[in-house]
């Protein structure tokens, strides 16, 4: 049986040159079990094998608490530089990875009724594109658009969204509750000189008939308001204003007929002997065999 590779150990060696010669960050006791120079060259050095702190800390037999505490320490100028340093080789070296799955996929086991009987290659397209739209955005473009955007270009456009809404929120005039309603009277009054300045010409276009029918209909209007006006339970309803003279008319009541008396009711009667409800039943048919106890048997 093949043993599982101790993930502390199974680590590649990180190439001269690649990470920055740093001052390990001085330590007030020297314990052999502490952050000794030792220890903090191999967690710097794990830590841009795997990009993960967790796995760099138990490679080196410490915990990721006691990284994060060391790089709080005075001193530790150095060690930090080389921390984000490690981490940005470290996620370099993640995405050569996965694009080398992207690329040339990876193998899994194939099994038939528990019997192993090979292994095949499985691509993941998936894993592909978004290899592709992070490493080529401007040509592999995310949702069928002209450019596709990776993480960080995301992250600054919805920034930027945000910061144009709050400049367009700011650059909004501020309008009271006042400025409305001038603004709506202005309005209304530019209605009324123009009404008053077309009014001439559509009185022009009118016959003399039509002018004489109009002023006998506002004469017998104003009549029959002042007669309506005057009566006290008019007022009353309308509150003193004239109306439309549509307000003041009440129509009759309409009289009510009396109900008709009801009729002794008859007593229901029976259908016929031998009727039946729905279809009639059919005739019987003609008697072809007697018996003894029928009568007028004749043998």
């Amino acid at each position: 049986m093949t043993r599982r590779k101790d993930p502390r150990t199974a680590r590649l060696p990180v190439p001269a040159g690649e990470l920055p010669a740093f001052t390990p960050v001085p330590r007030q006791y020297q314990r052999h079990d502490g952050w000794t120079p030792e220890r903090q060259r191999g967690f710097i050095e794990a830590l841009a094998d795997t990009g993960s702190v967790g796995a760099a800390a138990r490679a080196v037999d410490m915990s990721s608490e006691g990284a994060y505490q060391l790089r709080r320490q005075p001193g530790a100028e150095g060690f930090r530089a080389a921390w984000e340093a490690a981490l940005a080789l470290g996620i370099q070296r993640i995405e050569d990875v996965a694009m080398d799955r992207a690329l040339n996929g990876t193998e899994e086991p194939v099994y038939s009724y528990g019997k192993l009987l090979g292994t095949r290659t499985k691509h993941n397209d998936r894993l592909l594109m978004f290899m592709l739209r992070n490493r080529a955005p401007e040509r592999f473009a995310a949702g069928g658009g002209p450019k596709g955007l990776n993480a960080v270009s995301q992250m600054q456009l919805d920034k930027l969204k945000k910061q144009w809404i709050a400049e367009h929120e700011a650059s909004k005039p501020n309008v009271s509750t006042a400025e409305v309603r001038a603004s709506i009277d202005r309005k209304i009054d530019d209605i009324r000189r123009r009404i008053a300045r077309e009014r001439p010409e559509r009185r022009a276009v009118l016959s003399e008939e039509t002018l004489a029918a109009f002023a006998r209909f506002a004469e017998l209007r104003d009549r029959d308001l002042a007669a309506a006006n005057a009566d006290e339970r008019t007022r009353k309803m309308v509150g003193g204003d004239l109306g439309t003279p549509t307000d003041f008319y009440d129509p009759p009541e309409t009289p009510r007929l009396p109900a008709p008396e009801r009729e002794t009711e008859e007593p229901p009667q029976h259908p016929p002997e031998g009727w039946s409800y729905g279809k009639p039943k059919p005739p019987r048919p003609p008697k072809t065999v007697w018996s003894l106890k029928d009568d007028n048997f004749d043998p």
